[in-house]
């Protein structure tokens, strides 16, 4: 049995087809876990949530979605908490656009309320109630996977909602040791150098794996399978990419590895 962790997807459905091909699953044993942020600053938002939803229920069990940040933002703003998804470069002008077929335009503040009423009307109730039934981390075996990183070095279920979606700590990142964790949230070329040098642009530093290898023209969307450190990336032009990860992997994971190979 294989786990499949896909890092932050952000509307990008062509790269997700093509890496979901790529990738050698068996469905019935392996798990795929995605670590959120599917929506906002692609192509194809609709496709990329309507997918992961049907990939859900079709197979519980083994395929599994993490709530990101930006899932996040988005509910906070149905819900009237916040505007944050609207008020800053989250890229929700995207998905606002592909789910309503009109531009964003906030002029007034009569934009706000008429901008929340049109995006809970055409966002179909499935998807905004999938967004809401999202996990914040999900744990097997092999490791933890959480959408951003953990607070304080503690477990998950001790973490904060807020530092579990949102987190970025140099201390987790360079000083991390308890069970491996798998998180996104934070594009790799913004980690600490020491833990990116020949890792094909994921990060590996003690018990941390960062996979979430940035959004732009020509950023790999990237998918890590656990315990053998093979990594599967897919870019906007169609090309592929597969790297078996054998070197710089911390004595931590290692152990990992050693633990899944003896049963």
């Amino acid at each position: 049995m294989k786990t499949f962790v896909i890092g932050d997807i952000h509307g990008r459905f062509a790269q997700l087809q093509g890496l979901l091909d790529l990738l050698p699953r068996d469905e019935p044993t392996d798990k795929l876990v995605f670590l959120g942020d599917l929506i906002d600053r692609g192509l194809d938002v609709p496709g990329c949530v309507a997918h992961v939803l049907s990939l859900c229920r079709e197979n519980p069990e083994r395929v599994i979605c993490l709530r990101g940040n930006h899932e996040q933002m988005l509910l906070d703003f149905l819900d009237d908490a916040n505007l944050i998804w609207i008020e800053t470069a989250t890229g929700a002008d995207r998905t606002f656009e592909q789910y309503t077929g009109a531009p964003l335009r906030l002029r007034t503040e009569a934009d706000f309320e008429e901008a929340r009423d049109l995006i809970a009307e055409k966002v179909p109730a499935e998807q905004i109630e999938f967004f809401r039934q999202l996990p914040l981390y999900h744990e097997d075996d092999f490791a933890l996977y959480v959408h951003a990183g953990l607070e304080g070095g503690k477990h998950p279920s001790e973490s904060s909602p807020h530092a579990l979606l949102w987190t970025r700590d140099m201390e987790f990142y360079k000083s991390y040791h308890g069970k491996p964790c798998v998180f996104g949230h934070t594009p790799t070329p913004f980690l600490p150098l020491r833990g990116r040098v020949g890792r094909h642009g994921i990060y590996l530093f003690h018990s941390a794996i960062g996979i979430d290898t940035g959004y732009n023209l020509h950023s790999p969307l990237s998918c890590l399978s656990l315990p053998d450190f093979t990594l599967y990336q897919t870019f906007a032009d169609g090309q592929t990419a597969t790297h078996r990860i054998t070197t710089w992997i911390p004595e931590t994971l290692k152990e990992m590895q050693r633990k899944a190979a003896r049963h």
